[in-house]
């Protein structure tokens, strides 16, 4: 009995905790779940307040923008009311003004009605009262003109020749001896010496040696040179010479310079001449400064700009033909003021234009356009007198003569230039150049005939009308300016004209 008692208690224990245990835990779980449905509860109520709460937002909003759109509807509604008045009221005018516009027109067609009727009536007296006359006098109008004019031909016929000959011949050496002793003056009162000058490119070695250190290790020294001057150095098998390269006189002469600076120093490297290309420039500044205030004190010209004076002195450096062009201009400047002075023309403006009418070659290597029309853009930019600007414009006839002083420049111009010796050039080398010109023109096909005029500064090219329409014809000319850019070399600009005319020719047998 013991035993099964021993057998049995365990198994009572095991199953009474086991029914212990399945009732905790179903107590346990209906605690939980009664919890979440509170919390799910919970959470409908908060999701529902929140709808209500979105719902209410939305609808304030849907109302505002309601009121803004009925706002704007409005607004706009009023506007094109306005609009529609405004319209009318235009309407309402124009339709007025058309009708006082026809009733002048129709005013005006009567007074011309009335000038035609009284033109008509003056004309019908004029005529009565000629045939008055014709009647009493036995004569027409055109036979008593005709009578009368041929007799006063025949008794003054002789006298008249005579006489308008005689005035011909006195006035023509009147004013032709006239002309030739006020240039006689002025340039006999002008006592410069006919100088020319050329731009020194070239320059002595001391030796040979120096040509090494110029040149550098593997031409790091020419190279850095060239760059920091903008010229060519030209080293050839001659000996010591050494040759500089550039179109810019100014460059060259900051170069040539530099160089002459270097070869006294003798130490030549990239950081040496980059320093002694600075103190040229500096220098080279200098000197032009000196020299435009000294031309202007010279000429006897006052109140220019400093820059324009700037640019007067880069003349001094810049040649043509030979001769200098900043003494040039100064001697232009003191014939055009004794030619003002005989012809009674403004003195210092004959002065001012002389002195300036070549201000454009200073920078037209860098500068597109001729010189004249260069020289224009500086005065106008530095506000010189429009009288000055008139006066120096004409110098090669690019414009026509506006005042006295634009012919005196002209002329000044001329006898500077043209005195002997003032200038000089290879006449071989100049027909050469145009010989070029007109043959890079002939070149191309429907060419007729082409001339290179204006001393090479422009070219005129004449086509055959049925090989070379007017679109070709444009073409042409930029073709040729093109060929001219690659093939030649030339300071300033030149001008190609291309002409296509047309000619209808019948002969009357």
């Amino acid at each position: 009995m013991s035993q099964l008692l021993t057998v049995l208690l365990p198994l009572i224990a095991a199953v009474a905790g086991g029914a212990l245990g399945y009732y905790l835990r179903y107590v346990v779980s209906a605690g939980k779940k009664g919890s979440m449905e509170l919390e799910i509860k919970q959470m409908m109520l908060e999701a529902k307040e929140k709808a209500q709460k979105i719902e209410e937002a939305a609808e304030k909003r849907i109302e505002g923008k309601k009121v803004e759109s009925e706002k704007e509807l409005k607004e706009k509604q009023e506007f094109v009311k306005k609009a529609e008045s405004r319209i009318i009221d235009r309407e309402a005018f124009l339709d007025k003004r058309q009708q006082d516009l026809d009733s002048e027109v129709e005013q005006v067609k009567q007074k011309i009605e009335e000038v035609h009727s009284v033109k008509e009536r003056v004309d019908e007296l004029k005529e009565s009262q000629d045939k008055e006359l014709e009647r009493v006098g036995q004569i027409t109008k055109e036979e008593a003109k005709e009578e009368l004019i041929g007799r006063l031909e025949r008794e003054s016929q002789e006298d008249i020749v005579a006489r308008v000959q005689k005035l011909e011949k006195l006035g023509a050496e009147k004013l032709e001896r006239k002309a030739q002793d006020i240039l006689t003056t002025a340039i006999h009162r002008l006592g410069n010496a006919v100088t020319t000058d050329v731009l020194t490119t070239s320059i002595a070695l001391p030796n040979e040696e120096i040509k090494g250190k110029i040149i550098g290790k593997e031409g790091r020294n020419i190279r850095a040179f060239e760059r920091a001057t903008g010229v060519d150095v030209l080293i050839d098998d001659t000996p010591g010479l050494i040759t500089l390269s550039c179109f810019d006189p100014v460059r060259r002469q900051v170069a040539r310079v530099a160089l002459e600076n270097l070869i006294i120093d003798g130490r030549i490297q990239p950081a040496k001449i980059e320093e002694s290309v600075q103190k040229a420039t500096d220098e080279i500044n200098r000197i032009i400064k000196e020299k435009g205030e000294q031309a202007a004190y010279e000429a006897g010209v006052m109140n220019l700009d400093p820059r324009a004076l700037m640019i007067v002195g880069r003349l001094h450096f810049r040649t043509s033909y030979g001769q200098n062009v900043l003494q040039h201009s100064v001697e232009m400047a003191h014939i055009s003021g004794m030619l003002a002075e005989e012809l009674g023309a403004d003195v210092q403006v004959a002065r001012a234009g002389a002195l300036v009418h070549d201000i454009g070659k200073a920078v037209d290597h860098d500068v597109q356009g001729t010189h004249v029309e260069i020289g224009r853009r500086i005065l106008q930019k530095f506000g010189v007198d429009e009288r000055i600007i008139q006066a120096m414009q004409s110098h090669h006839e690019e414009y026509p003569y506006e005042t006295p002083e634009s012919i005196i420049v002209q002329v000044a111009d001329a006898i500077s230039g043209g005195r002997p010796g003032a200038r000089r050039d290879s006449v071989e080398h100049y027909l050469k150049r145009l010989q070029e010109l007109e043959d890079i023109a002939n070149s191309f096909e429907g060419i007729e005939k082409s001339y290179a005029i204006a001393a090479g500064r422009e070219v005129r090219v004449f086509v055959h009308p049925n090989d070379v329409g007017d679109l070709e014809a444009r073409e042409l000319a930029r073709n040729i300016a093109m060929r001219v850019e690659q093939e030649l070399k030339y300071p300033g600009e030149i001008k190609i004209v291309v002409i296509r005319e047309n000619r209808a020719i019948e002969i009357a047998r």
